[in-house]
């Protein structure tokens, strides 16, 4: 299994970004995926998920209405669109597979998403 993140970066207040997550060694199609992070100091904290289909999302109450997952599953590349970044969401983005990720800990290497003005 491999996870490469891509597309963090420095972002004003309420600015946007786009996370990537290019995925290989396994049958992307095959797996939900989970947007997670972790900010400076902090534990883990799912994001967002997507079922296998892509049919399928859901989003922590933090990101709700401002993040947007989604895959394609012929390119094995999942996303993130993330808009009205707040003071809150900088972290270490990670894109990690299936339902278990916590406990198979199945992730990348991360993106570094920074918000400040």
């Amino acid at each position: 299994v491999q996870l490469v993140e891509s597309g963090g970066g420095l972002v004003q207040p309420w600015g946007s970004l786009r996370l990537s997550c290019a995925a290989s060694g396994f049958t992307f199609s095959g797996s939900s995926m989970n947007w997670v992070r972790q900010a400076p100091g902090k534990g883990l904290e799912w994001v967002s998920r997507i079922s296998n289909g892509g049919y399928s999302t859901n989003y922590a109450d933090s990101v709700k209405g401002r993040f947007t997952i989604s895959r394609d599953n012929a390119k094995n590349t999942l996303w993130l669109q993330m808009k009205s970044l707040k003071p809150e969401d900088p972290a270490l983005y990670y894109c990690a597979r299936g339902l278990a990720w916590a406990t198979t800990k199945e992730w990348g290497q991360g993106t570094q998403v920074t918000v400040s003005s």
